[in-house]
């Protein structure tokens, strides 16, 4: 059974940062597309970043800059570190796996990031 637990998320100001975390099982990362999108209520769930490996890393133009996608293999772990976050930030965000050459696609169940002042 695969799982995706995301963690990290909270309230935070302006120009704060936050790191979240997904942890997964039932899957290996590294045979893995990993990413993070988020989700605003009314609004369609948006790509934030993805990555396959190391050296191909994708950003939506929003957060180019301000968020890092980095994953630790031994420990099945993708992580978004969010640098001068914005009000625009605030939203609910999933960890989505994309296992390579599987025809499912995996969602966890989301964690909260709300930017205030």
């Amino acid at each position: 059974q695969v799982q995706l637990v995301e963690s990290g998320g909270g309230l935070v100001q302006p120009g704060g940062s936050l790191r979240l975390s997904c942890a997964a099982s039932g899957i290996i990362i590294s045979l893995s597309v990993m990413g993070w999108y988020r989700q605003v209520p009314g609004k369609e769930r948006e790509l934030v970043a993805t990555t396959i490996s190391a050296g191909r890393i994708n950003y939506a133009d929003s957060v180019q800059g301000r968020f890092t996608i980095s994953r630790d293999n031994a420990k099945n772990t993708v992580y978004l570190q969010m640098n001068s976050l914005k009000h625009e930030d605030t939203a609910v965000y999933y960890c989505n796996a994309n296992p390579m050459g599987a025809t499912t696609n995996y969602w966890g169940k989301g964690t909260l990031v709300t930017v205030s002042s």
